[in-house]
């Protein structure tokens, strides 16, 4: 697609991106480049310097080329939905926020207004995220990967809770996929890497007559270390994955310098490449629930979690209950045996010893 002077320099970039992103990982030439932009080689080098300011991990080796290691992290609908391996979630309605009180009180008013399943809102910076029980969940821009979608699950009422369980296999196999760590999911709604908090989900039923009618759930996954400023007060520290990672050995590099000619270029994981990885396993896991009813969900989710068998003290809506962990029933309910041979299922709670 020879340039001729008419494709802009913002034009050219796209079109570097989208050849270096089709290449799949593999070495494209400048020369190649150079013939297919109609541009010399010496602009095709100028633009690839642009695009690592931008971001983008863009290697260059002379007698190779250029390849494109990870793309800039970007959050914007478009850019997002270039790599993403869905065939509907995240391919309909998409709401990207530069700053928002809550993901999922933007998602639920879209809910309301009929926005389809699979619907997505993810903000770059929330003011009042919240977790359980109205918790702040500190969301500082570009820290966190903070989302929420839109589900109309066939679900009753009863078996609505699931959707708790459901959301944190999800973010424990994307965790997995990205860093090769297998994450642990503590009872009701968090994910640890290494013992600490990385992750945590709010879930809200919306009934109409008795059945569910919508469905919003809502990831807050903290991908870079928290400023200090948003540490403070904290009771336990939590972790991210940048510091998860870095513990495990694997390393993690900066992003490539922009000048010269020939420039490495490894990426950490990226807020980018997170939500597409946790947007296709969503769909993955949701329609298998779809297909094959909640067993699967709480099968894995009991893989992943190491609640089962250990003696715990939670705090409860009614006060604290001490017991071995016997169970996780199908809708999600943490079952346990007290001392005195009682058996208490729990709904939700605090696991504050155990």
């Amino acid at each position: 697609m020879p340039n001729n002077g008419q494709n802009s320099s913002h034009d050219i970039r796209g079109i570097l991106r989208e050849v270096l992103r089709d290449a799949g990982g593999d070495w494209v030439s400048g020369e190649e480049l150079s013939r297919r932009l109609g541009v010399s080689r010496a602009a095709v080098s100028k633009h690839m310097r642009v695009l690592r300011e931008e971001g983008h991990g863009i290697e260059s080796v002379t007698r190779k080329g250029y390849r494109l290691i990870c793309e800039a992290d970007s959050l914007q609908p478009e850019v997002v939905r270039a790599g993403l391996r869905t065939q509907s979630f995240g391919r309909g309605e998409f709401l990207h926020l530069p700053t928002t009180a809550s993901t999922n009180m933007e998602a639920m008013a879209l809910a309301l207004r009929g926005a389809p399943e699979g619907t997505v809102v993810v903000a770059d910076e929330q003011t009042q995220g919240r977790g359980r029980k109205g918790r702040e969940w500190r969301s500082p821009a570009g820290y966190g990967l903070y989302v929420s979608l839109v589900l109309r699950p066939e679900l009753t009422p009863e078996a609505a809770p699931v959707v708790t369980l459901l959301t944190n296999v999800v973010i424990a196999e994307t965790l997995a996929e990205l860093t090769g760590i297998t994450p642990v999911c503590k009872w009701p709604n968090d994910v640890l890497l290494h013992g600490r908090k990385v992750a945590g989900n709010l879930t809200e039923v919306f009934m109409v007559a008795d059945s569910v009618a919508h469905i919003v759930t809502g990831a807050g996954i903290n991908v870079h270390p928290l400023p200090e400023t948003a540490r403070s007060g904290l009771r336990t520290p939590p972790i991210s994955i940048a510091e998860a990672v870095r513990v495990t050995g694997e390393g993690e590099k900066p992003l490539p310098e922009s000048g010269g000619e020939e420039a490495p270029a490894t990426c950490a994981i990226s807020r980018l490449s997170l939500l597409r990885a946790f947007l296709a396993q969503y769909e993955h896991w949701y329609r298998r629930m779809q297909a094959e009813g909640i067993a699967p969900v709480i099968a894995r989710w009991k893989e992943l979690t190491d609640v089962v068998g250990r003696t715990l003290r939670v705090e409860a809506r009614l006060g604290v209950v001490e017991g071995v962990v016997t169970d996780v029933t199908a809708d999600g309910m943490l079952v346990l045996r007290t001392a005195d041979g009682r058996e208490e299922q729990l709904f939700s709670g605090d696991i504050v010893d155990g």
